[in-house]
């Protein structure tokens, strides 16, 4: 089996909760409120481990973005009052070897912002929260709005063009090596781009080890 980053959206009704198997995991939330390992989570905050945890909303309920790692293809989620829907599942053909690390951030852009053609290195899920991008990559350019979930294998270069008239910021989960814990992913194609100014910033929710590593068919 081939291992998997899926991102779910979860809604929960007022007061619902949920126990969750383990696997590394980030959650995100983006309205209402939940209760996991004894922490009150509000909108904009994230949380991530690893074990097994039961997840219980506000009086208000809640939306919540999901990122699971999992050896093979992802596990349904089904408990009275908590609706869950798969909004992008990947293999995982580009994990890198050895030792990993889960980062979980949000990157932000000015009002026609963009992200100069680069790589990463390591795959990763990156769902839109406002604003509007292109992402342009092997060809094809696709635009997104609010919601809207797409995945970069790392070694693919990307082009990122953000709305010209408003903010734009993303959610991403990416698994990359272990040496990288503390230290920027992104590596730019063509070497002059490393020295012009860049528009994005980020805000940085996890950086944490994992224990996890590809199959020996990957390696």
């Amino acid at each position: 089996m081939s291992p998997h980053l899926s991102l779910f959206e979860d809604i929960y009704s007022n007061g619902a909760s949920v126990s969750l198997p383990p696997a590394p995991r980030m959650m995100f939330v983006v309205y209402g409120e939940i209760w996991i390992s004894g922490r009150s989570l509000g909108e904009s905050d994230a949380w991530h481990g690893v074990g097994p945890a039961l997840v219980r909303a506000g009086d208000a309920g809640a939306s919540v973005w999901r990122w699971d790692l999992t050896e093979g293809p992802p596990f349904s989620l089904t408990s009275d009052g908590v609706g869950s829907s798969a909004k992008l599942s990947a293999s995982l053909a580009t994990l890198p070897k050895g030792d990993l690390l889960m980062r979980g951030d949000s990157v932000a852009f000015p009002p026609g912002g963009r992200a100069l053609t680069h790589v990463h290195q390591g795959p990763g899920i990156r769902c839109l929260i406002e604003g509007g991008i292109r992402i342009d990559t092997q060809g094809r350019s696709t635009a997104y709005g609010p919601g809207g979930a797409w995945f970069e294998g790392g070694p693919e270069a990307v082009f990122a063009q953000a709305a010209l008239d408003r903010p734009t910021r993303f959610i991403r989960v990416m698994i990359l090596p272990a040496a990288l814990i503390g230290k920027t992913s992104i590596q730019y194609v063509n070497e002059a781009d490393r020295h012009r100014p860049h528009s994005q910033s980020y805000k940085r929710f996890v950086d944490a080890p994992i224990a996890f590593t590809s199959s020996p068919a990957l390696k």
